[in-house]
């Protein structure tokens, strides 16, 4: 086969324009499925032999040239040619350029629809097996940070305002529940990844006695597509994936956005290595959390991936179009982002340094306790709305008087509530506040904890 001979040249009567050949061919981005498309047509050469399609000389000469291919793209010593269009013909005439006629027989019962599928179902179950693991160790990170701060004190927001005491070690489990979420979808997503579409050959089947199942166990698939119309044109595994990392890169960036306010000098809550951050070209007092600012922007990236490829499929009639070739840079874009970022936070975060003081003197700054006094009234006997109404007329008094609430004299309390006794300093420390929330799920230090033992069981 020449290198300028197209697989489906036979019927047409003129070469393919120059632009029209650059503008269809995918090799440029495409060849990265390389060691998958191998491990593929090696699979289906084997399952070839053995229904008596191929001889065994033929078989392990195409598995050898196919091994041989697979050594030279590695060593870079591969020539990809964009008139040969995508990764599979450029392997496939490569083969025959070193075994000869033989090299034609392996797509005997297959086409590059059922191919490229299957091409990029072993691609994506690569990475996310990749990606788990990432995750795996970043949660593991977190918890270990988290175990170092369950007594350290910070406020907790709501609406950005400090809304009540909290600990570090809680907040932090917060992001462990999220990821742990994420790590759940895209185990769930992996397993819809991981069924065989080969076989299928351009939608309709083949005419030859395929085994399919045995294909399928070679490669490691959990099960066979059951209609070959579907999975020729099937990219649901992939806009799946995309929704995952979607979701998983907005929980990414909801971090890092804490991560850009607590660094800054109005909260003071942090502090990142200098490994992390970056200077000013113009301020040399600067030190920039660029790298939670680019993981917050790079989420738009895998969110405008998904958008592309839902928007690529909401218009295809079954069953392959050559519009699915689209389907891969949003992919390996997505793919790309989502490794790069669990790496950078898999560095970050376990080199976060809390500015413990700071948190302390912020949470005791806001009045984060008012919630312990309502619920100090309510159990001495006051209907709730009364004690809110009376928390408000006591805060707006220590604002007034500038003092947080824990330094208010109990004369002081009392001329809002007589009910009140020396009892409730005990709920007005932000220790006794934290301490105070000892319930499952609740942030006091001895369930912060407890969730973290539990935490360690659920992903070992």
């Amino acid at each position: 086969m020449s290198q300028d001979s197209k697989a489906w040249g036979g019927r047409f009567s003129e070469a393919t324009d120059a632009f029209v050949e650059a503008f269809t061919a995918s090799v440029a981005f495409d060849q990265r499925l390389y060691p998958f498309d191998i491990q593929g047509s090696i699979a289906h050469a084997n399952m070839l032999a053995k229904v008596g399609t191929l001889t065994d000389d033929e078989r392990q000469s195409i598995v050898s040239g196919l091994t041989r291919i697979h050594k030279e793209i590695a060593a870079g010593e591969f020539t990809w040619s964009v008139s040969r269009e995508d990764v599979h013909m450029n392997i496939e005439s490569r083969l025959v350029e070193l075994i000869g006629d033989t090299g034609k027989k392996l797509h005997t019962g297959r086409s590059r629809n059922d191919q490229v599928a299957t091409d990029m179902r072993l691609y994506l179950r690569h990475e996310i097996d990749a990606l788990l693991a990432l995750e795996q160790q970043l949660l593991e990170a977190i918890l270990d940070l988290a175990a170092e701060h369950t007594d350290t004190i910070m406020p907790g927001f709501t609406h950005l305002q400090a809304a009540q005491p909290i600990t570090f070690g809680h907040h932090l489990l917060a992001w462990f529940e999220m990821l742990v979420r994420d790590r759940q979808r895209l185990s769930e997503c992996r397993a819809r990844v991981n069924q065989l579409p080969l076989g299928s050959a351009a939608l309709a089947g083949t005419t030859f006695p395929l085994d399919r199942a045995m294909v399928a166990e070679e490669l490691g698939f959990e099960g066979v597509c059951e209609n070959s119309l579907d999975a020729v044109s099937d990219r649901d595994f992939i806009i799946e994936f995309c929704a995952v990392a979607s979701l998983t890169m907005t929980h990414f960036s909801r971090w890092s956005e804490e991560l850009v306010l607590w660094m800054s000098q109005q909260f003071s809550f942090i502090d990142l290595p200098d490994r992390f951050c970056t200077g000013s070209s113009i301020m040399p007092q600067k030190k920039n959390p660029d790298v939670p600012e680019l993981i917050r922007g790079k989420s738009a990236r895998v969110i405008g991936s998904l958008m592309s490829l839902l928007t690529l499929m909401k218009g295809q009639p079954l069953a392959y179009n050559k519009d699915n070739q689209e389907d891969k840079e949003p992919l390996f874009d997505a793919v790309d982002t989502l490794r790069d970022t669990l790496t950078a936070l898999n560095g970050m975060v376990p080199a976060i340094e809390p500015n413990i003081e700071n948190m302390r003197k912020a949470a005791a700054a806001g009045f984060t306790t008012a919630t312990d006094l309502a619920d100090y009234l309510v159990r001495v006997g006051i209907p709730f709305r009364d004690a809110h109404e009376v928390v408000g007329q006591t805060v707006a008094y220590a604002i007034r008087e500038q003092k947080p609430l824990d330094e208010l004299t109990l004369p002081e309390l009392q001329q809002f509530c007589q009910l009140i006794d020396d009892s409730v300093f005990e709920v007005l420390t932000l220790q006794g506040s934290v301490a105070a929330r000892d319930h499952f799920g609740a942030t006091a230090p001895a369930q912060v904890s407890a969730a973290i033992n539990r935490a360690r069981k659920r992903i070992s």
